[in-house]
């Protein structure tokens, strides 16, 4: 809601569409979870129904889901987009914003605080961290309180409309469930966007992730003929319990990261809880706030994140 309330309310042009937002079974033994997370959110009143397999079978195009929880809040955005127009409301609103200025150092400045960068200082009363997946030691033990995990998405270009049109034709998005998750959605020119765990790294072309391709050929043949034309990825913050963490390790510095690939709505929520928080020390937080808590053996966490990969994608194909 805090998303497209923002959309709506600056006017910005990111492709919204809030169709809903399939959370699907790909194996028999997964059908069981999601059934039981579609009576929990009915239980809470929200607008989420099961479908059976045949419904989710016209649903996607693809007969590889078992089931699967369509939750009508849900939809889409292209993320930049998105970030511009958040970016221009945020300068039309008073704010300055600067781009490559890494902050190299936060120190205490009398009752405030110091940020030095590579071209200047800037000092404040107080200080968000929001680093997420790109956190380094600008904080002691922060770095280590999260996993970063590479995950990539490819593009292909504009589908014919047959094609196109037997993808998701409802408009909705999907994510699979599972211990390594897919997810993919539709744009507006037709391009079918499929993501996924990548290499523990960037990448550059389609080429990179070709199992995510293979596996998209997989859900719709029809994609033998598809040209791949982009490809990108970046790094998201993986906390323990895959909640958001919430710091304040010191009086002005707030820290908030850990979004597990649901950053877009979830950082977006809470950016406007700790704004009001720090413009206002009475506001009340819906997230506590927590220590800071380094994971053990933190410099294990690329081979660890390759064998939970590996793991994770045989017990899916089992469904265990």
């Amino acid at each position: 809601d805090v998303v497209f309330k923002l959309i709506e309310r600056h006017a910005i042009s990111c492709e919204a569409n809030r169709s809903g937002m399939l959370r699907a079974a790909a194996h028999p033994r997964q059908v069981a979870a999601v059934r039981a997370t579609t009576l929990q959110y009915q239980r809470l009143g929200a607008p989420v129904e099961f479908l059976a397999r045949d419904a989710i079978v016209r649903a996607t195009g693809t007969d590889r889901y078992h089931g699967a929880m369509l939750d009508r809040r849900g939809g889409a955005v292209n993320p930049l987009s998105y970030a511009r127009g958040l970016a221009r409301a945020a300068i039309a609103a008073g704010a300055r914003l600067h781009g490559r200025t890494r902050a190299l150092e936060l120190k205490r400045n009398g009752s405030g605080w110091l940020a030095r960068c590579a071209t200047g200082n800037v000092s404040a009363a107080q200080v968000l961290i929001a680093t997420n997946g790109y956190t380094d030691d600008i904080w002691p033990g922060l770095r280590r309180s999260i996993v970063p995990v590479f995950s990539s998405i490819a593009a292909t270009a504009p589908l014919p409309e047959k094609i196109a049109g037997a993808i998701l034709p409802g408009g909705e998005v999907l994510w699979e469930s599972g211990a390594i998750t897919v997810y993919y959605r539709m744009d507006r020119a037709r391009r079918l966007l499929i993501g996924g765990r990548g290499p523990m790294r960037e990448i550059g072309a389609s080429a990179d992730i070709t199992y995510i391709l293979r596996y998209a050929r997989k859900l719709w043949p029809a994609l033998s003929s598809a040209t791949w034309t982009h490809a990108w990825g970046g790094q998201l913050a993986i906390t323990r319990d895959h909640i958001p963490h919430l710091h304040v390790p010191s009086p002005g510095v707030w820290v908030c990261l850990g979004y597990s690939g649901r950053g877009v709505a979830l950082a977006t929520a809470m950016g406007a809880q700790l704004a009001h928080k720090m413009a206002d020390p009475q506001a009340v937080l819906d997230m506590p706030v927590t220590g800071i808590r380094p994971l053990a053996l933190h410099a294990l966490w690329p081979a660890a994140v390759k064998a939970a990969v590996t793991y994770g994608s045989i017990s899916d194909y089992f469904g265990l």
